[in-house]
């Protein structure tokens, strides 16, 4: 099958296969590259917002008086992000008491060590409980921004350490409830409900996040513009290697997502583990290499 390369921002329609004089519900039923593309840069953002919001809980644990984590160099942050809490930094927390911590990125945009741009806030919540085994974490947006991608709503996601084996030492598996909105810079408005559950499979509690590598699963439901609906489920687990970081901004690597809309399906195949920025886009027997995230 012959692939070919376009540039995403040119693409109008990939997935017409027949005319229909009902042309409005064939536009709705139809899966293009560009909106394959959509979605690759929500779960983008997804990824990061946990790593922050899951970093700045981890850092309560790790010291509940001072809220910081003590090598720096396990942090996506960078300098450009001012961290406050209630109760106040300083303050000893003793269990059950609720812990609130605000991520103030700006409003000029501040880069995140993987490369991507963020500004605006959020907003976390949480219980402190050191000696349990699953924590769920409420956050808010509050004009916050991703690549110039703007999400609204609150959010949370559960985490949950495993019991430790002879194999495998015990570490965070990562349950995130979406429900959110984001609105991209050409106005189009995307909704999300669903599920993403990211395990971390190598690289925990090392010095440094950039040998992380996690797998992740999941399915849910995005609203286009055009008020259609499609189901998304990873059909073959993502991998997200943070090692990549160095090489090209995107991050996952390998997996397999299905795209159903109507009686149309889709896939959108990340490759085989290589750190570059394209992924394989096929409908209807047709394939189609597309460029993903922010070159």
């Amino acid at each position: 099958m012959k692939t070919k390369f376009l540039m995403l921002t040119l693409i109008l329609s990939l997935a017409m296969v027949s005319c229909s004089k009902d042309s409005e519900t064939e536009s709705t039923s139809n899966i293009t590259a560009d909106e394959a593309s959509v979605n690759a840069k929500i779960d983008f953002a997804n990824d990061d917002v946990i790593d922050l919001v899951a970093e700045q809980e981890g850092a309560t644990y790790a010291n509940s008086t001072s809220g910081k984590i003590e090598t720096d160099s396990r942090s996506p942050l960078t300098s450009c992000a001012t961290i406050t809490r209630v109760p106040a930094f300083g303050t000893a927390i003793t269990p059950g008491t609720q812990v609130t911590k605000t991520i103030d990125f700006g409003t000029t945009g501040c880069t995140l060590n993987n490369g991507n741009v963020v500004k605006g806030i959020i907003v976390i919540s949480f219980i402190y409980n050191p000696s349990a085994t699953t924590h769920t974490v409420t956050y808010t947006f509050n004009n916050f921004y991703h690549n110039a991608i703007k999400f609204n709503g609150t959010k949370d996601f559960t985490i949950t350490m495993t019991t430790e084996t002879v194999s495998s030492p015990s570490h965070p598996i990562v349950t995130m409830n979406m429900d959110l909105t984001a609105t991209f810079p050409d106005g189009r408005v995307f909704t999300r409900v669903g599920q993403r559950v990211r395990e971390i499979i190598e690289g925990y509690g090392t010095v440094s996040w950039t040998d992380n590598v996690y797998q992740v699963t999941g399915s849910w439901t995005t609203s286009f513009p055009n008020t259609s609906l499609q189901t998304s489920t990873i059909t073959t687990p993502l991998l997200v290697k943070m090692s990549c970081v160095a090489v090209n901004k995107p991050l996952i690597v390998q997996g397999v997502i299905t795209y159903v809309r109507g009686n149309r399906t889709a896939t959108l195949n990340f490759g085989s583990g290589e750190c570059d920025n394209t992924a394989i886009f096929t409908i209807n027997g047709n394939e189609y290499t597309i460029v993903i995230g922010n070159p």
